[in-house]
């Protein structure tokens, strides 16, 4: 057994502090860190029953690594414990965003923050590309898949069908597909092994029998839900009703809500519905922008869905009515934050002490791999898209028959954009570079275009 003591929240908090400032290089690094840190060296909870919250997770909507800290906060410290741990993983990454949204819209346009923002977007199209690749790699391992994710990539790429229609009728297909005993739908979602050491559960603190307030209770879940969506919903509600359907704050509102619900499969398939929306619907920043701020949240610590703070500071701040840009634009990205983040608290407190009836769902799980399959095509637009907007700059639209398409003016090629960008794919898939090292590296080589008078 191990000798650790249990922890008090106040112990608890210093650890959950640690690991909001360490939260970099997206979930798959948060949670390998979270592995090491919890399971290995604190012992708190072993191998099992961290695979098996981390698969609940994969089940929800939203960042999967933030709702995996706070089911392992309820598992440890009740619902306090929960509030903690998932608070504390946002906050580093939220004031570090904001403080970036600032500089942004103050000196944004100075020659040195602007090559730095362009050696960024060139980084990271490459590591959009590259999570493509890897999680095409992981989910695409039938005909069936394939499919799936080359309906999907149709169907947004060229007819512009709204993520959440995608989502829908990919888990739809997955549930049919289950329902039939198709072989192609049978659910795969066996991590494997995280950390370089495993620890039974057995010789954890936490040990192998679950916690007494882990139990269901039907009248906490209600009371607890009812809490949650009040304070989720009602600020929604009342912006609604003071400022009319049309105003920046209640457009970021309700898109921010419908978003927390409808983003299965990690944080590139949010942006590619971000994207679409922010972008091309609302009009509250450009493709550019958009990869800068992706870039912000490449590099700071916290989930990469904290780019949405970014994407909602841009649209108050140029849309700010009777308030001064920069305390709109800050008003945005909180309220961005709020709505994007409440909804994963609720998730867990509700769903946590009924996942023994999950774990085994294999209907369920089958849907899940169906989307996980039409996210890898959401992607590959997402990555043709920004792609197309970074490396042209003239990008006129071609519409037939329902068909939208971006198609690229060849002679506004911008040559030193799309050499940076082959620069940034050949460190990662040549010579293994890990994403902090390519965007330092291409941040470092847009400042130097930059004073040589080479990029804008």
């Amino acid at each position: 057994m191990q000798n650790h003591s249990y922890p008090t929240l106040a112990e608890a908090t210093k650890i959950w502090a640690r690991i909001g400032l360490l939260s970099f290089g997206g979930p798959a690094g948060q949670i390998a860190m979270m592995h090491r840190i919890l399971v290995e060296e604190q012992k708190w909870l072993g191998e099992q029953r961290f695979l098996h919250a981390l698969n609940y997770c994969m089940l929800l909507p939203g960042p999967e690594a933030q709702q995996l800290a706070v089911y392992i906060g309820w598992l440890m410290h009740r619902t306090a414990g929960g509030i903690i741990a998932g608070v504390l993983f946002v906050m580093p990454g939220a004031v570090a965003i904001m403080a970036l949204s600032w500089i942004y819209a103050i000196w944004g346009n100075i020659g040195i923050v602007e090559g730095l923002f362009f050696g960024l977007k060139a980084a990271v199209l490459a590591i959009v590309i590259q999570a493509v690749i890897r999680i095409g790699g992981r989910a695409l391992k039938n005909g069936a898949m394939l499919a799936i994710a080359a309906g999907a990539f149709i169907a947004i790429f060229g007819f512009a069908v709204p993520f959440p229609l995608i989502i829908l009728a990919a888990g739809l297909i997955g549930f049919l597909g289950a329902r039939a005993g198709m072989p192609a739908f049978e659910p795969k979602l066996n991590h494997g092994k995280i950390g370089g050491t495993q620890i039974a559960d057995a010789d954890t603190l936490l040990g192998q029998e679950s916690p007494a307030h882990t139990h269901v209770d039907a009248g906490w879940a209600l009371r607890i839900s009812l809490v949650i969506l009040s304070l989720w919903l009602i600020p929604v509600a009342f912006l609604f009703a003071l400022l009319g359907p049309d105003d920046v704050f209640s457009q970021i509102a309700g898109f921010f809500s419908v978003m927390a619900i409808v983003t299965f499969g990690g944080a590139y398939a949010v942006l590619a519905y971000v994207a679409q929306e922010a972008v091309q619907n609302f009009g509250w920043l450009s493709p550019g922008e958009m990869l800068d701020g992706l870039g912000m949240a490449e590099t700071t610590p916290g989930p990469l869905i904290m780019v949405t703070q970014f994407v909602g500071f841009m649209g108050a701040f140029r849309a700010p009515g009777t308030l001064p840009p920069l305390l709109a634009g800050t008003l945005g990205g909180l309220l961005t934050t709020w709505v994007t983040f409440a909804p994963c608290f609720l998730w867990i407190f509700l769903g946590a002490p009924f996942i023994e009836r999950l774990r085994d769902n294999k209907i369920l799980t089958a849907a899940l791999t169906a989307i996980t399959a039409a996210v890898v095509g959401v992607i590959l637009n997402l990555a043709i898209w920004f792609g197309l907007h970074v490396v042209f700059s003239e990008v006129v639209e071609f519409s037939a028959f329902g068909l939208n398409l971006d198609i690229p003016m060849l002679a506004s090629i911008d040559w030193l954009s799309a050499l940076l960008i082959a620069a940034a794919m050949i460190a990662i898939f040549r010579f293994g570079l890990g994403p902090v090292t390519v965007l330092a590296s291409c941040a470092a080589a847009g400042i130097a275009f930059n004073l040589a008078g080479l990029a804008a």
